[in-house]
């Protein structure tokens, strides 16, 4: 599966209209993929909203992006977004696709999404290690994603959903005293440029 994630940054206030309006553009019958989540940030880089939209192909993908490209109007928030910034993805292929909240029984509220430089070499151990670490790892909350950016510097991304940030932290915890998280050796292949974002699903979010 391939992703995109569009960063908006917006006007304070005004993320329920943007929400609207981008659910809009991204299931109108000439859009390509499907809408997986769309969050506005609570930690992190305020004042952005933040859409996740899935693809089967590479294609699609790029037949998508060029679709916003040349919108007179992307993602129907011009007249409101400051900032728009659209980055691809590939999914880790052993992972099972992303899919909204009705499908996969996988709710937050609370969405953390993070996303690690990768030191050149590292990509393929990072994509073994966590498809040996992410099921235990799984067993105290649960990865909604993991993908490796197709454009940019090298990195990848992953999204992590609890019911609560004192259960984030209490998760975290556990995984680091039980030794199944972080995986071993993985750091070894990361860059020290890493960003964590806490974001809240829309009213308008397949993923809730």
């Amino acid at each position: 599966m391939f992703y995109e994630l569009a960063t908006m940054t917006l006007p304070f206030g005004t993320t329920a209209q943007a929400a609207t309006q981008a659910q809009a553009f991204c299931t109108a019958p000439e859009a390509k993929g499907e809408l997986l989540g769309c969050w506005s940030t609570d930690i992190g880089v305020l004042n952005q909203m933040i859409v996740l939209r899935g693809f089967a192909t590479f294609d699609l993908l790029q037949a998508e992006r060029l679709r916003t490209q040349l919108s007179a109007d992307p993602f129907g928030c011009k007249d409101i977004f400051q900032t728009l910034e659209q980055d691809s993805y590939r999914g880790f292929a052993w992972m099972k696709p992303a899919r909204p909240s009705a499908d996969s029984g996988i709710t937050g509220p609370v969405y953390e999404i993070r996303t690690y430089g990768i030191k050149p070499g590292g990509l393929q151990p990072t994509i073994d290690l966590w498809e040996q670490y992410v099921p235990p790892r799984e067993r105290l909350s649960p990865c909604v994603l993991a993908m490796t950016a197709l454009d940019g510097p090298l990195r990848f991304t992953n999204i992590w959903a609890y019911k609560s940030l004192d259960e984030r932290s209490q998760t975290r915890a556990d995984a680091v005293a039980q030794g199944i998280w972080p995986p071993k050796g993985g750091p070894a292949y990361l860059t020290t440029n890493m960003v964590s974002t806490i974001a809240l699903p829309t009213a308008i979010s397949p993923m809730k």
